[in-house]
C-alpha cells in the first residue's frame, strides 16, 4: 500500500552507524519517562478550553513553524525548539507536506514518490550520522525532540493548495499512514485543511479527518482554514473535529473589502470567537492565524506598513478575552525560516529565521499565558457586560471573568468605565499588568466600599500599543 523509493540498503550502515543504533535504543529507553510526561490533550468538561489527560488546565500558546520539517535540519531544529520552549510556546504548527511538486527536505530526501500522496517514501538512500535517515524519521525525530520540551505538534497532513492533486482515495490512504505511525505519540494534535475553505474538496478534508479518527482515538484535531474563515463554517457537526480553528488574516480594517467574502471583520479577530462561542454542539476556538509579526498588511505589497508587537499583543488579548482557548502567533521570518538567498520567499522577510526568534512579539505572549494559568481557569467566561459604553475598534476594551477575578484589556491606555456592581464579589485588590514586561512592580488602585460604578485610568498616555490589563481580585 506504501511505496519505497529505495529499499533499505544494510551496506549503507557501517560498523560504527550499528554501534550507534544500539546506543539511541538505550536512549530512547531513558527518555521513556521524559515522553510519558507529555499528556494527550482532552477537552474539558465545560468544552471551552483544554486540559492534560490528568486535568490540568492547558493554555494553547502555539507558534507557526510551518517549514520546520522542511526547511530544518537536525541542529536547527534544535535551536528552534529550544527558543520556542524558552519563550512558553507549547504547540507548534507545522506542516507534513507543504507541496507535493517538491516534496523534499533539508537533506534532501523526499516525502512522497510520484507526486503522489499515497505513495509514501519510507526508506531513503540518505544517510545521517552513519544511520538510514529519510524524511518520515526527520519527522520523527523533530516530534520526539518537541516531547522532550513539553511541546505539542499540530500537524497539517497536506497544505490546502495541494488538495486539487489529492484524489479521495489517495487522501484515505494517506491519512492510514499518518494515523498508524503518530497515533501512539504523545504529543500529537491534527490540524487538518492548511489555508483554505472547507468548501473546497469538502469530500476529501473529511476523508482525511474521519480516517485520522477512525484509528486514532486519543488525539485532539481541527481544520485550518484559509483567512477570515473559521473551521465552524463546515465542520461544526462533524465528529472528527473537537474544536475549532479560524484565521482572522493578515488584512487591515482597511484592507478587508473582498467582495467574494461574507464576513468582513477586518482586525476584529474577538468577532470570530463570539460567532463560535455561540454554536452547538459547544466546542473551544482559538485564533489560529492572525496577522504575523514583521510581515505586511495584507501580505502582498512590501511597501505597505509591516505588523508590529503590540499589534500581536492586541490579537491575542482580544481573542482571549473572549473566551479563545489559546492563541497561536507568528512570524514572518520564522514561519518560512527564511535565510537570504533562499528561493521560493513569500511576504517579503526583513531578517533571517535565526534574528526573527528575537523579535519582541514572541517573547511577550508568554504573558498572557501566565496570567490567565494565575487564575482560576475553568470557569472563566467572557464579561464585555462589565464594561460600560465600550469603544469601537482600537479603543475598544475586552473583558473576562472567573468566580474571583476580572481582568479587561485596554489596547490603546484609555479611561474606560465598568459596572462593578456586577462583578458578584467586591474587588478587594485592583491593579495594572504591563502586557509587554509582565513587571513586578504593580499600580495599585483604590476602589471604595459602595461603589457601583467606577472609572479606571491606565498608566501613560493614549497611542495605539500603550496597553495594560486590569485586574481585578476578591
Amino acid at each position: 500500500m506504501y511505496k519505497s523509493a529505495t529499499p533499505l540498503k544494510l551496506s549503507r550502515i557501517t560498523a560504527a552507524g550499528l554501534i550507534k543504533k544500539i546506543l539511541l535504543a538505550a536512549m530512547m529507553l531513558v527518555c521513556v519517562n521524559v515522553f510519558a510526561q507529555v499528556q494527550p490533550l482532552k477537552i474539558s468538561s465545560n468544552k471551552r478550553c483544554f486540559q492534560t489527560a490528568d486535568g490540568k488546565p492547558f493554555f494553547w500558546l502555539g507558534d507557526t513553524g510551518w517549514l520546520l520539517f522542511i526547511k530544518c535540519k537536525k541542529e536547527d531544529a534544535i535551536k528552534y525548539l529550544d527558543d520556542r520552549k524558552a519563550k512558553g510556546f507549547n504547540v507548534i504548527q507545522v506542516m507534513l507536506i507543504h507541496d507535493i511538486n517538491l516534496g523534499v527536505n533539508a537533506y534532501g530526501d523526499s516525502s512522497i514518490h510520484n507526486k503522489d500522496v499515497s505513495q509514501l517514501v519510507i526508506n531513503d538512500e540518505h544517510v545521517v550520522d552513519d544511520l538510514q535517515y529519510g524524511y518520515w524519521d526527520h519527522v520523527d525525530f523533530i516530534i520526539d525532540q518537541a516531547a522532550k520540551r513539553g511541546i505539542y505538534m499540530g500537524l497539517v497532513p497536506v497544505w490546502g493548495g495541494n488538495i486539487k492533486h489529492v484524489s479521495v482515495e489517495q487522501a484515505r490512504v494517506y491519512a492510514i499512514f499518518l494515523a498508524n505511525r503518530y497515533k501512539s505519540k504523545s504529543n500529537i494534535i491534527w490540524l487538518n485543511g492548511g489555508d483554505i475553505k472547507g468548501a473546497d474538496a469538502l469530500d476529501k478534508w473529511n476523508m482525511i479527518g474521519s480516517t485520522i479518527r477512525s484509528i486514532d482515538k486519543k488525539h485532539l484535531m481541527t481544520f485550518h482554514p484559509r483567512g477570515r474563515n473559521s473551521s465552524s463554517a463546515w465542520f461544526q457537526n462533524e465528529q472528527w473535529m473537537d474544536f475549532n480553528m479560524f484565521q482572522s488574516g493578515h488584512r487591515s480594517y482597511a484592507q478587508d473589502t473582498s467582495s467574494n467574502e461574507i464576513l468582513h471583520y477586518g482586525e476584529d479577530n474577538w468577532k470570530y470567537v463570539n460567532d463560535d462561542y455561540k454554536l452547538k454542539p459547544v466546542k473551544p476556538t482559538l485564533d489560529g492565524e492572525p496577522s504575523y509579526e514583521d510581515i505586511p498588511y495584507g501580505l502582498h505589497k512590501a511597501n505597505e506598513p509591516y505588523w508590529q508587537d503590540y499589534e500581536i499583543r492586541r490579537y491575542a488579548y482580544w481573542s482571549v478575552f473572549a473566551g479563545g482557548a489559546g492563541f497561536t502567533y507568528g512570524h514572518n521570518s520564522v514561519m518560512q525560516f527564511y535565510t537570504p538567498g533562499d528561493s521560493g520567499i513569500s511576504f517579503f522577510p526583513k531578517q533571517k529565521w535565526q534574528e526573527g526568534l528575537q523579535a519582541p512579539g514572541a517573547a511577550q505572549m508568554q504573558h498572557l499565558k501566565k496570567l490567565l494559568l494565575s487564575k482560576s481557569y475553568f470557569d472563566r467566561v467572557p464579561a464585555q457586560e462589565l464594561v460600560i459604553d465600550n469603544g469601537e475598534k482600537y479603543e475598544r476594551v475586552a473583558a473576562t471573568k472567573g468566580k474571583n477575578f476580572a481582568l479587561f484589556y485596554t489596547y490603546t491606555g484609555i479611561d474606560f468605565k465598568i459596572d462593578i456592581s456586577k462583578l458578584k464579589f467586591f474587588p478587594k485588590n485592583a491593579f495594572w499588568y504591563n502586557t509587554r514586561f509582565m513587571e513586578k512592580k504593580y499600580q495599585y488602585v483604590k476602589i471604595a466600599k459602595g461603589e457601583r460604578t467606577k472609572t479606571f485610568n491606565p498608566p501613560g498616555e493614549k497611542e495605539n500599543g500603550n496597553d495594560w490589563v486590569l485586574i481585578l481580585e476578591k
